[in-house]
């Protein structure tokens, strides 16, 4: 399905959860053709794989409440908010 949002090239993607069903190496490969077509576009991610949205220039958490939190990914973890703390769940022991 990837394959065929490169030949339609679209200018707005939405990804819902497009890497959540790969292992963290396919993940790598296939977040790096996603960047790449999310160049010069609006690209809407949807995602509880942090990893998958980290470059994002924007990442807006909701809960059950709404938005909670947004902003680029350095400013949300000096927050210590609701992202960093599932941040740190998701990543903690890795470094």
């Amino acid at each position: 399905s990837i394959a065929r949002v490169f030949l339609k090239d679209p200018p707005i993607l939405i990804l819902d959860e497009a890497t959540s069903a790969l292992d963290n190496e396919s993940e790598r490969h296939i977040q790096q053709s996603l960047e790449e077509l999310a160049k010069d576009r609006t690209t809407i991610v949807i995602a509880h794989r942090l990893s998958t949205i980290r470059n994002a220039d924007e990442i807006i958490v909701i809960s059950d409440d709404g938005i909670v939190e947004r902003g680029c990914h350095e400013e949300l973890l000096s927050r210590k908010g609701l992202y960093a703390r599932y941040y740190n769940m998701q990543f903690e022991g890795l470094a």
